[in-house]
């Protein structure tokens, strides 16, 4: 039976997912939100590794479900002949095809641009790969950390003579999959203007890459090489992050005079105020470290969100520095829907990390979690390509369908 229409500025546009892990996923997950019709193209032999991680259920494994609100799930062995005609007949019903899998594998299978054009002339394929499509790196895969490293960023992500450390997140993931989600977007607005679909070639070291800002052409302006400079700002200090009572820590940045006796005063640090090496901003810039450390000692054993309220009361900017788990329990996030409560099939009512934008006045509704393997078979194989349910059961017992 038809799925209930959701809204959104993206209603009515049906996107295919041919997409494993992150990227991808992030990609049709930002669509979705948006109010697309996400269709995600599994299979139990050729799983996505996001339903295995955590040792659990593939239908309740925690990154998965992070990552996968709102996505419709249909089961498909794309590596049988019927398989893959399967798949073709759901290329003509849609409007963007996104894949991030294997170079080389979308065309091997027959479903590179070219054929998809035969498919539907104005279809738009967005294909994210680590490094593109082309070029002599075309054919090498990654992950999220490769991304980060090769773009440059792992490499100003630290302190001061510290081995680079990069994140441990997969921001490599998420900015590329944002990206191509942006790239698709203008596409329809391309096909709209003209009824051309188009080819999205997608480099997820590029995306990360273009993140470096002025980094990325700093020695060809000064001659020194950018190196990771933790919270180091060229005109502003105090400027980083303290420590504070128990494992929490406050963030702190004074841009003038005005900030800095500010802070003395709410503090009460005499000493600091009167010292002569922190007089001015160009001395507390040249004497950071010294500065780090004594303002260190006074916001050890201080409540990290009381400290940071007083200040910004006194005018200094500071605010807590921010846990995994003080974001799940906070007010101003729930209040602003940041986090969503969605139903899951099997798990029940679950908090996700909603849409970060807000839209009047149409928002799409975002209340379901991410799919069971194969939960929308029915939708897809009945309602949108109107097999019959004795040809549905044939490729279900053939395991056309697996």
């Amino acid at each position: 039976m038809p799925l209930p229409q959701r809204g959104g500025p993206l209603a009515g546009v049906r996107v295919l997912e041919i997409t494993k892990v992150w990227a991808g996923p992030y990609a049709g997950k930002i669509l979705a939100h948006l109010g697309a019709e996400v269709i995600k193209v599994e299979s139990r032999s050729n799983i996505d590794e996001m339903r295995a991680y955590g040792g659990v259920d593939m239908n309740a494994a925690p990154y998965f479900l992070s990552i996968n609100q709102e996505i419709l799930s249909v089961q498909v062995n794309m590596k049988t002949e019927e398989g893959l005609d399967l798949v073709k007949q759901m290329v003509a019903q849609s409007d963007i095809v996104i894949d991030n899998i294997r170079p080389g594998a979308m065309e091997r299978s027959t479903l590179g641009y070219e054929d998809l054009r035969k498919i539907r002339p104005d279809i738009i394929q967005v294909s994210i790969k680590m490094w593109g499509n082309e070029g002599p790196l075309g054919y090498q895969t990654g992950y999220a950390p490769c991304f980060a490293s090769l773009s440059g960023l792992t490499a100003l992500v630290g302190h001061e003579g510290e081995t680079p450390k990069g994140m441990n997140i997969r921001y490599g993931d998420s900015t590329a999959g944002a990206a191509a989600a942006l790239a698709a977007i203008a596409a329809l607005h391309h096909r709209e203007r003209t009824g051309e679909g188009q080819f999205v070639d997608l480099s997820a070291v590029e995306t990360m890459t273009s993140l470096v800002g002025d980094s990325l052409f700093a020695y060809s302006v000064t001659g020194e090489v950018p190196e990771s400079d933790g919270n180091y700002h060229p005109d502003m200090a105090p400027h980083g992050a303290y420590p504070c009572a128990g494992t929490d820590w406050i963030s702190i940045a004074v841009a003038d005079d005005t900030e800095w006796q500010a802070l003395c005063e709410a503090m009460g640090a005499d000493a600091l105020a009167a010292d002569p090496g922190f007089a001015t901003p160009a001395l507390r810039v040249a004497n950071r470290r010294a500065l780090d450390a004594q303002l260190a000692g006074l916001t050890a054993g201080q409540d990290a969100a009381g400290l940071a309220d007083r200040l910004r009361k006194a005018g200094v900017p500071a605010f807590k520095s921010m846990s995994s788990i003080d974001l799940c329990s906070d007010e101003y996030l729930w209040n602003r829907q940041g986090f969503r409560m969605v139903d899951h099939p099997h798990n029940g009512p679950r908090p996700i990390i909603g849409p970060s934008w807000r839209m009047t006045p149409d928002m799409a509704r975002v209340e379901r979690g991410a799919p069971a393997l194969g939960e929308h078979n029915d939708y897809v194989y009945r309602e949108i390509l109107g097999l019959p349910q004795e040809r549905l059961d044939d490729l279900i017992a053939r395991k056309v369908i697996d």
